[in-house]
């Protein structure tokens, strides 16, 4: 079997590499008032977040626009699909405005459209030729700088083919620094994810397309990694990003997937967005340090030793470890934990023997490390020294946990969101040839098997599309994921408000005396 898997990566040392020059040509793009007619005509949405209203047969029921947006009827290719005795009109712009006029399935006939008489249908239900549409089209109402961006978008429907894509050829992005302490890590997401595809094009690739994988190298700072990817993007084509090593820099480039609409599948990272509003295009493979810590106050509270305990946060100052803190106290309250009390200082000034003092104080024998090994380590020796060993949840800890005191043995707790219970037979020899044919790195095995089954869910859900690709498709179909088995992970699970594939953790204690890792439980999920 593979070896014990954890997705750790070291947050602290975050360090961007240069970004790469590159010439490149740009086809296929969308103009702004396109792409935020694209989002209307898809969603029933407006970017500008103003309503967007659609009225409902012949009562006229009010329901927001995103329940029965346009191409749910007439289709990502504007042409519809036959339904309950309904045939959608063919949107497609040539075929609205020929010049003598257009017949229909049913009998109706009018003269061509124009961009006012689209208008006057869309909003108020009636064709050119001044007939009634059928009361399952709805009336729409939205602002006028909505509507003129719809029929900016209604012009190329059926003609609308996202960048990156041709009859042939699907291109890929990975991306990730080249310098500091992620290269190494960064080069090993990057050669799984190629030799995957690389594999997949041996094998005739996926419908006729072959695939081509473009890597994107990192910048100094999370803002101008922003700037420089905007920069490339601009340029070049990209369909789909896969297995990117984004550490340090999410709030920079995850906006830019969402903004561009490129999906992206598996970005290498322990802070997955979990609150405010969802972004559609990425996909996360498995749960970052809220979800695992979720994960440990759901296993203590099916513990009879430690489900009554008074709970202590302690970390460090700093926005990542408050949303955390948030974390902790929402599913604290759910499993019926007092609010915990938080301890926070500051990054480089922490107290050890002050902090044991007050928490002992506070009777909290509950205790969550969100800081790291090094200050964890620092707490529990002033702990033992006063012969008190409370159960410790660490985050982000290695083998420098094995220093602790001996009274800590099996009341430290670690989260890891996968175990070699995940690894079936067909995934390891999967993996394992695809190791050895292509001479994958012996170094960062979490890490490839994060990019390999991203790379795996991206391919199957393209092949659950068919020919007819397109990222919209794409999207839906990975929101169509159910208990899909990587091989190597836990089941991945996505959905229209879901994107964290597996939520939950496993738990492990520390033996210290044999100085190894035990499990605690089986997999605790917390969806």
């Amino acid at each position: 079997m593979l070896l014990f898997i954890g997705f750790v990566l070291v947050m602290s040392c975050v360090c961007f590499s240069r970004f790469g020059s590159m010439v490149v040509t740009a086809q296929n793009s969308l103009a702004a008032s396109e792409s935020r007619g694209k989002q209307i005509y898809i969603r029933g949405t407006s970017p500008s977040g103003k309503s967007v209203l659609a009225y409902f047969g012949d009562s006229s029921l009010e329901l927001p626009g995103s329940s029965m947006p346009c191409a749910n009827c007439h289709g990502l290719d504007g042409h519809g699909k036959p339904e309950g005795g309904v045939t959608p009109t063919n949107l497609a712009w040539d075929a609205l405005t020929k010049p003598y006029g257009v017949s229909h399935p049913n009998g109706r006939r009018h003269p061509p459209y124009t961009e006012r008489a689209m208008e006057l249908a869309i909003t108020r239900g009636i064709d050119p030729g001044g007939n009634k549409l059928l009361s399952v089209m709805p009336r729409y109402t939205l602002s006028v700088e909505d509507m003129a961006d719809l029929m900016a978008y209604l012009k190329l429907v059926g003609k609308d083919f996202d960048p990156g894509i041709t009859e042939g050829k699907i291109v890929l992005g990975t991306a990730g620094p080249t310098k500091g302490p992620l290269a190494d890590m960064s080069q090993a997401s990057r050669a799984v994810t190629t030799a995957f595809f690389d594999e997949l094009n041996s094998q005739g690739g996926i419908y006729n397309r072959r695939f081509e994988v473009k890597f994107i190298e990192t910048a100094e700072t999370p803002a101008a990694t922003r700037a420089a990817m905007d920069r490339w993007l601009s340029d070049d084509e990209i369909f789909a990003f896969s297995g990117i090593v984004i550490a340090g820099s999410e709030k920079d480039l995850l906006p830019l997937m969402a903004e561009r609409g490129i999906p992206l599948i598996g970005p290498l990272t322990l802070y997955p967005e979990t609150g405010g509003q969802l972004n559609r295009q990425v996909f996360y493979l498995l749960s970052g340090i809220e979800g695992q810590a979720r994960a440990f106050v759901e296993f203590a509270a099916s513990k009879a030793e430690l489900k009554n305990q008074s709970i202590a946060v302690v970390f460090n100052q700093g926005e990542r470890s408050s949303s955390v803190l948030q974390a902790i106290n929402e599913q604290s309250k759910k499993d019926g934990f007092a609010t915990p009390r938080a301890f926070d200082y500051l990054a480089g000034q922490f107290d050890p023997a002050f902090t044991v003092r007050q928490l002992k104080a506070a009777n909290c024998n509950l205790v969550f490390f969100l800081s790291g090994g090094k200050d964890a380590l620092s707490f529990m020796a002033e702990a033992a020294k006063i012969d008190w060993y409370p159960s410790t949840f660490v985050v982000g800890a290695s083998s420098e946990i094995f220093g602790a005191p001996f009274g800590f043995s099996e009341k430290i707790f670690l989260s890891f969101p996968t175990s070699p219970a995940d690894q079936s037979p067909e995934g390891v020899r999967e993996f394992s040839a695809l190791a050895e044919k292509y001479k994958l790195p012996k170094q960062h095995l979490a890490t490839q098997i994060s990019a390999f089954s991203s790379a795996k869910i991206l391919a199957e859900a393209i092949r659950r599309v068919g020919k007819d690709l397109s990222r919209e498709k794409l999207i839906q179909a990975l929101e169509g994921l159910y208990q899909y088995q990587t091989g190597l992970t836990p089941a991945i699970t996505y959905g229209p408000n879901r994107r964290i594939g597996a939520i939950g953790a496993y738990i492990i204690k520390v033996d210290l005396k044999e100085k190894q890792f035990l499990p605690a439980g089986g997999w605790i999920s917390v969806n």
